[in-house]
């Protein structure tokens, strides 16, 4: 916060300053201004703190503002209607059940701020430009249904069902792609969410233009979110990179009502002020809208600047205070001083009161909005000072109950409608209902006028990209991955970037393949797509790289394809979103491949996956270096082991484990005729490791099993009474592999299983257990997992590089004994080998669990389970990795 404000006593010195300041600039250049620019900053650095906050008022003043372009009374009159039904829903879902939920008061702060935009600025898809994007705060859902509902979109039985979306008659509760795909772009309601994927989205413009995947255009991005929510550090991480980039197609507008969830944002300072530095230091534009047109008069009647100074010490604690408790209270603890005091006393303490703030001013904001979406080369972000709960008066207005507000009784209602001078009848107020005037009466037909001259509704999401769905490569593309390797050994990884540099080169889909990587690209032996393809840069490569010479040098290039984003997860998973949802939001449909690794995927930005899901994104992520013992890392933070079962709790996530590049090959093609052929709303989540071993053929009919996640990959020559079944996937079915020949000693026979999807059986198995529950006259119906394995002979053990659950989870849809193996605990640094049997799922824990399965059926006597620990050296006393 400024502690003091410097008023301009002295123009003409002001003047004389500024004068030797271009002098300078003409005579010597802009490096030496800056330089001396610089060194007085720093000279009063020295004595005194400096701040780069500009004062507490508008950065527009009332002589640059542009004359409102619209009717004001009739958009007055809309307003007032839109924040009715809004309220109206919300109480009315109360009335019916009140667990329910809803919020009144963010919409009731931020009305004016979606009012304008909507009436003058965002424009809808027509043939003449694609539309602007609008990444909603989520907490103001009611406002903009109150508004579909004025335009005819929405009916009275959509709104009277908000929040009751079961029988598929009611509305979601926030922005939700999923649940509403015709309506919603973007789910919002996770904050901090929102303003990184707008930073994303914006710069993923870019690349769709400079790639020459859509024609240019002067489509904008407007991100709304709240000043608490900017604590989140999602809110700020993409800031530098919309700054660096200059994305000037990319608007936020921050909703500054001085209030979190459950109390002030900043009660001891002020939140503007702060806000405004952090986007001034990462290259921003910044708008202040601070001050409604009530208080012009004022600033103009005030030649000492007594009224600019003491906005500048007051805290926003205070200023929700004013609003909260009136104008005689801001007349005595506000204007508290006689030069303040002069300035109000023609004022009435309801005058005062009604000193109205920036965001709640559709002048103020017009300008701001005007100022942003003109300005170039920059981003810009617009602070705007509103009230949480405006207008509701003593059931929420600038309360630290605001954001719980649901209800309001008969006496609120009635002073809600009197404050913004609704024409509505009492027994309207009374019943709360909705209401709507007649289509032709002069606000209906200014509203949809409003629309039809900026292109139409923007609130439409597309279902399906325009152009027909593309014919995928037959799997024989990927003979390479379906041969055997023979005596080379390569990892699953090396096999996918074969797969990414075929699809690449293909005629119809290469040019749509969007490879993402955060930082690893040469980890993941990518890098020789950097001089096939090029990474992308919208300035291209201003330097040479210091691997010029090599044939794989760090390419740079406004054409690039790699979306390389440095070590930033979150920021590469934004991009990967923008991809994925192209098919929708730009009406391209692309197919990115986001390789990273593993255990920096779900558990770090697990939010922005969940989103992806809500968002119908369609895509492949590549988690790398997947399992507990694949990557020699530490702790949890760096070991995988669990990231399928992260993946199995988003629905439309379709998650695989191979081990062999067949395998991958054939999950690969089958993503891909699953989201690009058959347009289903899904995405693939498969698990890469960089271990190198040598890779069979792909066995005669295994096609399906691997897609459905189970087939026989050996039976065995010659079945034992001892017989047993072994399931692996990943890296640890080649422990499963290596353990046969242990039991071989025991006279214990196995066949074996590859499972590629745990995941995939499971969802199969649970649909067919559904089924028969609900159909109990006929008969029942056998799963997948069920066909494969209830008629083999012998106990199952199932051996991964998770956690046990993530086997286990199929152990209530099977009749047999069921051993499951798995990496519980906290990871640590060693070799694969000793990291395998910390855990017990190397080979030989693998053939001993088999041969006490046997012991616990009867099959073996258990002094040859005995022999066999001896045998395989396991200390029966080891401490217990899940605990130790």
């Amino acid at each position: 916060m400024v502690d003091q404000v410097v008023v301009d006593i002295d123009p003409e010195e002001t003047h004389e300053w500024l004068q030797a300041l271009q002098a300078v600039i003409q005579v010597e250049g802009e490096a030496r201004a800056q330089f001396l620019v610089k060194n007085l900053i720093d000279q009063l650095q020295l004595k005194h703190r400096f701040s780069n906050q500009t004062p507490y008022c508008n950065t527009i003043s009332v002589t640059k503002e542009p004359a409102f372009p619209g009717d004001i009374d009739k958009e007055k009159r809309i307003d007032a209607l839109i924040r009715w039904n809004a309220a109206a829903m919300v109480i009315r879902a109360q009335q019916v059940d009140s667990t329910l939920g809803g919020h009144i008061g963010t919409f009731a702060s931020s009305a004016t701020l979606y009012d304008v935009g909507f009436n003058h600025f965002w424009r809808g898809a027509s043939e003449q430009q694609p539309g602007d994007l609008i990444y909603i705060q989520g907490h103001a859902s009611p406002g903009i249904y109150a508004r579909a509902y004025l335009q005819g979109d929405i009916c009275d039985e959509q709104l009277s069902f908000f929040r009751r979306e079961v029988d598929k008659r009611g509305l979601s509760s926030y922005p939700h792609p999923w649940l509403m795909p015709h309506f919603w772009q973007f789910p919002t309601v996770s904050m901090g969410l929102g303003p990184m994927q707008a930073v994303y989205q914006a710069r993923f413009m870019r690349y769709l233009v400079d790639r020459n995947l859509v024609p240019e255009n002067d489509r904008k991005v407007w991100c709304f979110c709240g000043d608490g929510e900017m604590d989140e550090p999602e809110s700020l991480a993409g800031l530098s990179l919309a700054s660096r980039e200059k994305l000037d197609n990319l608007i936020f507008v921050i909703n500054c009502n001085l209030q979190r969830l459950d109390g002030p944002v900043r009660g001891n300072h002020q939140v503007i002020q702060e806000l405004e530095s952090i986007f001034l230091g990462a290259g921003w534009n910044v708008i202040k809208v601070i001050w409604g047109s009530e208080w012009d008069p004022l600033f103009a009647k005030d030649k000492k600047g007594a009224l600019l100074k003491r906005m500048q010490t007051v805290v926003d604690g205070e200023y929700q205070n004013y609003k909260a408790k009136g104008g005689a209270y801001t007349r005595a603890h506000f204007f508290n001083n006689p030069d303040l005091a002069d300035l109000v006393s023609h004022l009435t303490d309801e005058q005062i009161g009604e000193l109205n703030r920036g965001g709640h001013d559709p002048k103020k904001v017009f300008a701001a909005y005007l100022a942003a979406a003109n300005h170039q080369g920059q981003p810009t972000v617009i602070l705007a000072k509103t009230v949480k709960g405006y207008g509701l008066g003593a059931a929420g207005e600038a309360l630290n109950v605001a954001h719980n507000t649901k209800k309001m009784n008969l006496t609120e209602l009635k002073a809600f409608k009197d404050r913004f001078q609704i024409a509505i009848e009492d027994k309207t107020v009374e019943n709360v209902d909705f209401y709507r005037p007649d289509e032709k009466s002069p606000e209906i037909q200014y509203l949809k006028a409003r629309r039809k001259a900026l292109g139409g509704n923007v609130l439409v999401r597309r279902q399906k990209a325009n152009h027909a769905p593309y014919v995928i490569p037959d799997l024989s593309a990927f003979s390479a991955q379906l041969a055997k390797t023979g005596e080379r050994k390569i990892s699953t990884t090396m096999a996918f970037v074969r797969i990414l540099s075929t699809l690449i080169k293909d005629k119809q889909l290469g040019k749509y393949i969007v490879p993402i990587v955060p930082d690893e690209a040469r980890t993941f032996g990518m890098e020789g797509l950097f001089r096939q393809i090029g990474i992308y840069a919208h300035e291209g490569q201003k330097y040479s790289p210091v691997d010029a010479e090599q044939i794989m040098y760090y390419r740079e290039s406004k054409e690039g394809q790699i979306l390389q984003e440095g070590i930033n997860e979150a920021g590469a998973f934004a991009s990967w979103l923008a991809a994925a949802t192209a098919y929708s939001v730009h009406n391209c449909t692309l197919i990115p491949f986001y390789i990273y690794y593993s255990m920096f995927g779900f558990q770090r930005i697990g939010d922005f996956a969940w989103a992806a899901g809500d968002s119908r994104a369609k895509g492949f992520l590549l988690g790398a270096t997947a399992g507990r013992t694949t990557l020699n890392g530490e702790g949890l933070q760096h070991q995988d082991g669990h990231s399928h079962l992260l993946a199995s709790t988003i629905p439309n996530c379709v998650s695989y484990d191979p081990t062999f590049a067949y395998e991958l090959a054939v999950i690969i093609h089958h993503g891909l005729e699953r989201m690009y052929a058959k347009n289903e709303d899904v995405y693939f989540y498969i698990t890469l490791m960089n271990e190198n071993y040598s890779h069979p053929a792909m066995p005669k009919d295994a096609e399906q099993g691997i897609i459905k996640g189970l087939y026989l990959l050996a039976s065995a020559k010659q079945v034992q009474k001892a017989h047993v079944q072994l399931l692996g996937c990943g890296t640890i079915l080649k422990e499963v592999q290596a353990a046969l020949s242990l039991l071989a000693e025991f006279k214990v026979s196995a066949d074996i299983w590859s499972v590629t999807s745990f995941n995939e059986l499971r969802k199969d198995a649970l649909s067919v257990k559904r089924w028969n529950q609900l159909h109990p006259l006929l008969p029942p119906k056998q799963s997948y997992l069920e066909d494969c394995l209830a008629k083999t002979k012998g106990p199952l053990i199932a051996a991964t590089d998770y956690m046990k659950i993530f086997a286990d989870q199929l152990s209530p849809f099977l009749d047999k004994r069921y051993v499951c193996l798995g990496t519980d605990g906290y990871g640590r640094s060693d070799t694969r080998e000793r990291l395998r049997h910390h855990f017990e799922v190397d080979r030989y824990y693998i053939a001993y669990a088999a041969i006490k399965a046997l012991v616990d059926e009867g099959t073996l006597p258990a002094s040859v389970a005995q022999k066999a620990l001896l045998h395989f050296k396991i200390d029966p006393e080891k401490a217990d990795a899940a605990f130790s």
